[in-house]
C-alpha cells in the first residue's frame, strides 16, 4: 500500500496550504466572520477557478475526476485555516447526489454551475428525532399527475439559509426519494441560525410545496446515495479535523517554548511535556487512519471503505476532544478567547464529532460491518 502523495496530491495540497495561510489567516477569518456567517462570494469564487469546486466529480460531468486522497489534501488545509465557506454542503453533499443520481440535464442546470461558483445548493435531510438517518420520514412526497407535493419539516440544513437550489429527501410511497426545489418556490420557509463554529444552517419547512415530477433526481430508493453522500462528506469532514488537531499541537508547542513559569519556559516542565507527546500521538494516529480511509475508498471496497471511515470518526471523538481539551489548558484562560484560534478549532472539533454519526453510532457500524463479513 503506497502513502506517498502523488504529483498532483502534492500540488493540491501546497495550493491550499498557501491559499490558506495568505488569504485565510486567523485574522483575517475573524474579519470575514464579523461580515456574517457562512459564505463569502470572492473566496468562493477562487475555490471555483482553483479547480477545487470541480475535484471530486467525473471529468465527463465537467469534474477533475478527482480521488479521495485528492480531496483530502484540500480539507487538511481547510481544517488549518478553519475556513467557514460551505464547501461540504455544496460539493460533498448536494453536489454528490446530483452527479450520483441527475440526468444529464440536471447535471447541466445544477452541478456545472455549482462547479462554477455561480450556484448555491444544500443537502436538505436531518429531520428532529432521527439522527444519522439515511432514509427520510419527516417529509412526504405526494404524486399529483405531472406535479409532486411535498410536505414536512427539515432541520441542521447546511449552508440552507445561503442555497439558492435545495435537495430534498422525503418519503415517496416506500421509497426514499431525491427532489430539486428551488429555495424560492411557494410553501418554503427557511429559519436560518449561526452554527457555533462560525458556519451557517437553517431549519426548512415545505407546506404544500408543489413542483414538477421532473424535479426528481433518479429513480427507486435512494438511500445507497444518501449514504455514499455522507461518506464522501463524513471523510472532508474527517481530514479538515485532522488539519485542526495537527494545528492545535503546533500551536501548543509553540506556546509553551515562550510562555515562562518560575522564570524558565513551561515546555521544560516534565509533566506538560508528556501532555503534548500525548497530544501529538493521536493526531499523528488520526493522520494515519485518515490515509487508511482515502486509500480503501479509493480501492472501491464499499464495506472495508466504510469500516475504515467509521474507524476514523470513531477515533476522532475522543482524540479530538483529548487534544482540544489539553490545548485549552495549557494555554490557560488565553485558550477560550476569542483572539485565539485555539478555542476556535474546539468549537468546530466539538461540532465535528456530532455531524455525520457521533463516536457511538459509528462504533456500532462498525460491529454491523464485522458481522455482516
Amino acid at each position: 500500500m503506497d502513502f506517498q502523495l502523488s504529483e498532483f496530491q502534492q500540488m493540491l495540497r501546497d495550493s491550499a496550504q498557501r491559499f490558506v495561510r495568505q488569504q485565510h489567516a486567523f485574522e483575517q477569518r475573524r474579519a470575514l466572520l464579523k461580515e456574517g456567517a457562512g459564505l463569502h462570494p470572492a473566496l468562493w469564487q477562487q475555490f471555483a477557478e482553483l479547480g477545487w469546486l470541480a475535484l471530486p466529480f467525473a471529468e465527463d460531468q465537467g469534474g477533475l475526476g478527482g480521488q479521495h486522497r485528492d480531496l483530502v489534501q484540500i480539507m487538511e488545509a481547510f481544517g488549518e485555516g478553519l475556513v467557514v465557506e460551505p464547501y461540504v454542503a455544496n460539493v460533498l453533499l448536494a453536489g454528490t447526489l446530483i452527479a450520483r443520481c441527475g440526468a444529464p440535464e440536471q447535471i447541466g442546470d445544477l452541478l456545472e454551475p455549482m462547479m462554477g461558483g455561480t450556484l448555491q445548493l444544500a443537502f436538505a435531510h436531518d429531520e428532529a428525532g432521527r439522527r444519522f438517518a439515511s432514509d427520510a420520514r419527516g417529509v412526504v412526497a405526494t404524486e399529483d399527475g405531472d406535479s409532486v407535493v411535498l410536505s414536512g419539516s427539515k432541520c441542521r440544513v447546511l449552508n440552507g439559509d445561503q442555497a439558492q437550489q435545495l435537495v430534498v429527501s422525503a418519503r415517496l410511497g416506500d421509497d426514499t426519494a431525491l427532489f430539486v426545489v428551488p429555495a424560492d418556490t411557494d410553501g418554503v420557509k427557511r429559519r436560518a441560525w449561526p452554527v457555533v463554529d462560525g458556519a451557517s444552517a437553517a431549519e426548512i419547512d415545505f407546506d404544500q410545496v408543489r413542483i414538477p415530477a421532473s424535479a426528481r433526481l433518479g429513480s427507486g430508493d435512494a438511500c445507497d446515495h444518501i449514504s455514499a453522500a455522507q461518506d464522501m462528506a463524513l471523510l472532508g469532514l474527517c481530514a479538515e479535523a485532522v488539519g485542526m488537531l495537527q494545528a492545535l499541537v503546533r500551536d501548543t508547542v509553540e506556546y509553551t517554548r515562550t510562555r515562562k513559569q518560575f522564570g524558565v519556559p513551561i515546555s521544560s516542565f516534565q509533566v506538560l511535556q508528556h501532555r503534548m507527546v500525548d497530544m501529538f500521538m493521536r493526531a499523528e494516529q488520526a493522520s494515519a487512519l485518515l490515509d487508511m480511509a482515502a486509500i480503501q475508498m479509493d480501492a472501491g471496497d464499499g464495506a472495508a471503505g466504510q469500516a475504515a471511515l467509521s474507524t476514523l470518526k470513531a477515533w476522532l471523538g475522543s482524540a479530538g476532544r483529548l487534544v482540544g481539551q489539553q490545548a485549552v489548558q495549557l494555554h490557560g484562560g488565553m485558550g477560550v478567547t476569542e483572539e485565539l484560534r485555539v478555542g476556535h478549532y474546539f468549537k468546530r472539533l466539538t461540532l465535528i464529532e456530532q455531524l455525520l454519526g457521533n463516536e457511538d453510532w459509528h462504533l456500532r457500524r462498525l460491529d454491523r460491518l464485522s458481522s455482516a463479513a
